[in-house]
């Protein structure tokens, strides 16, 4: 599923991937601050990690982008797979897919700036830490009830049939050149809000740069967007997030 096509479009792919591991890599590095170091990009560095864990809203909105790209463009290398693979008909050029990418990328990060404001009015509120934990087990039981139940919800089904399809999707909306690509990939990053946002709230659970629960969060978002993986994970997950609420609460 990931692997890199090296050949037709390996160019592309070697940006994408790469793209990818920056985002992993900004993320480690914010989970851990660079403590000890006296270099200028390190101090940058720190001072935006405290600035994110001090609920600063542009370093927040930072934070939250990075964390957005590092999970979200995984989940979308099924779909822009088959988009690079319409280019042996002529159908994409790096110039295209690039501009899919960044209609992609612009919704997760407009997205960003919500997350960032509900970390900050909950940090307010002294429902979460700093780190972004809840500090609350109703809160917790709370989110995990409602991603639980956006499991079942047909909005949720109609999200992940278009994941999971993507050729029917370019069937239905393609157009050439770079500008019909920028839409298609808006429309690709709001569809993945679509299937995507309720899990993501659920790092206020254990903490918005938990890096445990990316990395889980992301391997299960990416297997929930593929037809044979993805069709039994989904309401099997909703159980399993109701049942977590209860242990919440009871513990």
């Amino acid at each position: 599923m990931f692997a890199v096509p090296f050949g037709r479009g390996g160019s592309i792919w070697l940006g994408v991937y790469g793209l990818i591991l920056l985002s992993w890599l900004g993320v480690i590095m914010m989970s851990r601050p660079l403590d000890g170091y006296d270099s200028f990009p390190a101090e940058i560095w720190a001072a935006l990690c405290a600035s994110a864990a001090s609920s600063d809203p542009l370093a927040l909105w930072a934070m939250w982008a990075l964390m957005a790209a590092a999970m979200m463009l995984p989940t979308f290398v099924p779909s822009l797979r088959t988009f690079v693979d319409l280019g042996g008909a002529g159908a994409s050029s790096p110039a295209t897919v690039s501009a899919m990418v960044l209609g992609y990328l612009v919704i997760w990060i407009a997205a960003s700036a919500i997350g960032a404001g509900l970390q900050i009015g909950l940090g307010r509120a002294g429902l979460v830490a700093p780190d972004g934990s809840s500090l609350s087990r109703y809160l917790s039981a709370s989110l995990m009830v409602v991603a639980g139940l956006y499991q079942f919800s047909a909005l949720k089904d109609a999200c992940l049939s278009k994941c999971r399809m993507p050729i029917t999707f370019f069937m239905q909306h393609w157009k050439p050149g770079a500008r019909a690509a920028l839409s298609m990939g808006l429309r690709l990053g709001v569809v993945c809000l679509g299937c995507c946002w309720a899990l993501m709230l659920l790092g206020f659970v254990g903490g918005t740069m938990n890096l445990i629960w990316m990395g889980a969060a992301t391997l299960f978002m990416t297997f929930e967007k593929l037809p044979r993986l993805g069709r039994p994970l989904t309401k099997p997950a909703g159980y399993a997030l109701f049942a977590g609420a209860v242990v919440v609460l009871l513990t």
